[in-house]
């Protein structure tokens, strides 16, 4: 079998679902677009739906009976814009407005969110914690449910103190909050040093996590005899381990970490009474886990594996079992399990690939699943670039998994395109087999789009993991360029026609292609991306604190074979400081309220560009973040991306 036909074997059971023989023509908008349905919850007792809708110049968030088919509830949601939607009990949901993800690779969450109530016997929403009603004026971060009392009446929600001038240390402690009215009381008294709490099926908190960043000490108490004990203490500047809830009795703490003799993320086990650690209750020798199964009291039923797909594996066999079943429905696809019904009889899972744009189901027990909406109905099956998958080997040998996306009409005729390099950011990250708008719109266009991951990349296991650190600029980049070279010798690649393009840390990638390999690029596009590593190391220090955990965390991925931050060597990888090699264009998209990678680094790269006259265009994007969550930017970007890159490939 030729090559080709190894790659194209990967989708070809998908393409047979595409009915049409004629394609249409999305725009890029199209491609671009906030998804129209999204994050679809079921109630406890599997009755009703509840979904975010944004369509039409409209943010709703709607509850839908499943059974009658009829809408309950219709209530504007634009001034939240959740992020989070979920039933607390079978009459109330909870959504929360807009929480950060984890830094990849690195243990610790970092949330700027606010958490509300929608009652719907009176159709009312409400915010649960508001800064300066017994908790700290100016505080983000109010959107985390650790737990709900047996009634359904209270949610316990951890915050920051009010000030007390006579005490002006806030702490930070877990409150008891009132569903039905605005009633507030500290549930556990926590401290400056406390992150997380974890409370029981009654409501009673049964450990609290503490992480000190000026003693690198992370610690967990239980409450033995009565009294707050140390069952768990490590001295570490970055956590290795993740906790994520509770065993369903209750009786032991839920965690992921790094296991030493795999190397690979493992779900383990460590018990109250004691602090007794089992290990790797849960693990694969072939997959990392990327996420724990967990509802709203922290109970965890078990794990999804990361990869180009993700997989499963519960506690209850009944269960695991299901969830295969629904999975194999769906082949080379990415099945989420998004939501279940109290007896898990009922499941909402999420699909995305080459045949789904973003489709949500409802799959109950011995029942085919049925279709319950789709998340971008304006993408049909035959507007979709089929995605496959290949590994090749990087120079030192190391093997690189890689997704391909094919312009769907060319799949007959895969030779000589026009092609996108996408890496991927993070760099602690992967991607998978899904709908990226991104990759769509290019491929769209008649693109061949790539995204290799390279070392560094998580999902794959720890020895492209762990080969990441300190390789910035370097061997990370080295199989970036590995893969236009593979490509280009396999011959479906056009030399003459490469851009790279890409976000956060593949924007930083494709600056540096542009700056190291110049020979090699038609364009260059970056999007909040980097193009100096010691001022973002500075930036970071400055906005986390440089005894933090994430400055810890940023300075051994960029700490050099001693450990040590070497800065003359930063510079040395960093392409601001090589503007004058560019000689392919250059595009930079900043958002103004991007609080991860500062809107000073692409200034400072234009300026950089445009001192030695290289042709260089900025775009700014007012009011959205850097994951371009806000439907106008996002598609506007989307717009100067295909725009930019025709211009210069076509």
């Amino acid at each position: 079998m030729s090559f080709l036909k190894r790659i194209l074997v990967s989708f070809s059971i998908l393409l047979c679902t595409v009915a049409s023989t004629v394609f249409a023509s999305p725009s890029a908008s199209d491609y671009g677009a906030l998804p129209t349905t999204q994050m679809v919850a079921i109630s406890p007792n599997g009755n009703n739906i509840a979904f975010r809708r944004v369509a039409n110049g409209q943010d709703t968030m709607i509850v839908q009976s499943i059974s009658e088919k009829k809408l309950l509830m219709v209530i504007d949601t634009s001034k939240i814009q959740p992020k989070i939607i979920q039933f607390f009990n079978d009459n109330q949901v909870l959504l929360v407005a807009s929480e950060f993800t984890r830094v990849e690779g690195f243990m610790g969450k970092f949330d700027l969110s606010t958490a509300y109530v929608v009652n719907l016997n009176d159709k009312k929403i409400r915010q649960l914690l508001i800064p300066g009603n017994k908790i700290l004026a100016g505080q983000t971060g109010l959107g985390h449910v650790v737990g709900i009392s047996p009634d359904g009446r209270y949610a316990f929600m951890p915050a920051w103190s009010d000030v007390d001038l006579q005490f002006p240390d806030s702490e930070y402690n877990l409150y008891k909050v009132d569903l039905t009215k605005s009633n507030v009381a500290v549930a556990t008294q926590g401290s400056k040093r406390t992150k997380d709490f974890f409370v029981d099926k009654s409501g009673a908190t049964i450990a609290i996590e503490d992480f000190d960043e000026n003693t690198n000490t992370h610690k967990i108490r239980a409450k033995l005899n009565g009294k707050w004990t140390d069952i768990f203490s490590e001295k570490t500047e970055i956590r290795t381990k993740d906790f994520v809830g509770l065993t369903p009795d209750f009786t032991s703490l839920v965690f992921t970490e790094r296991d030493e003799k795999s190397g690979r993320v493992s779900y383990n086990l460590m018990k109250l009474a004691d602090g007794s650690i089992t290990h790797s209750v849960i693990s694969r020798d072939d997959a990392d886990i990327g996420s724990a199964i967990v509802d709203l009291q922290r109970v965890v039923y078990g794990v999804r594996f990361s990869g180009f797909t993700p997989s499963y594996q519960f506690f209850d066999a009944a269960v695991n079992q299901r969830m295969k079943e629904v999975a194999a429905l769906f082949p080379e696809h990415s099945v989420y399990l998004y939501d279940w019904t109290a007896d898990w009889k009922s499941l909402i899972v999420y699909v995305e690939g080459s045949a789904y744009a973003g489709d949500f189901f409802l799959s109950k027990a011995n029942e085919k699943p049925a279709f319950l909406t789709s998340s971008r109905p304006q993408i049909k099956t035959e507007d979709i670039n089929p995605i496959g998958k290949v590994t090749f080997t990087a120079r030192d040998g190391l093997k690189i998994p890689t997704l391909i996306t094919i312009p769907h009409d060319k799949t007959s005729n895969f030779k000589n395109l026009p092609t996108v390099i996408y890496p991927h950011g993070g760099p602690a990250a992967h991607d998978d087999i899904g709908f990226d708008y991104f990759a769509q719109a290019l491929a769209s266009q008649g693109y061949l789009v790539i995204q290799p991951q390279f070392r560094g990349s998580t999902g794959f296991g720890p020895k492209l993991q762990d080969a990441g650190p300190g390789e910035w600029g370097k061997k990370m980049q080295d199989d970036i360029t590995d893969a236009v070279k593979f490509f280009t010798a396999k011959g479906f690649i056009d030399p003459k026609r490469v851009c790279i393009v890409g976000a956060s840390y593949g924007g930083y990638a494709a600056l540096a292609g542009g700056a190291f390999t110049p020979e090699l690029y038609t364009c260059v596009v970056s999007i909040n991306g980097i193009g100096n590593l010691n001022e973002m190391l500075s930036y970071d220090r400055n906005h986390n604190g440089k005894h933090s955990e994430t400055a810890a965390y940023w300075e051994m991925q960029l700490a050099n074979e001693k450990g040590e931050i070497d800065k003359k060597a930063l510079e040395q990888t960093s392409p601001e400081k090589f503007a004058q090699q560019f000689t392919a264009p250059v595009l930079l998209i900043s958002s103004v309220n991007d609080q991860i990678v500062s809107p000073e680094q692409s200034e400072d790269m234009f300026k950089a560009l445009h001192k030695y006259n290289k042709p260089v265009q900025k775009v700014i994007l007012e009011g959205d973040d850097h994951h371009l969550e806000k439907g106008p930017t996002r598609t506007k970007a989307v717009e100067e991306v295909v725009k930019f890159v025709n211009q210069q490939l076509q």
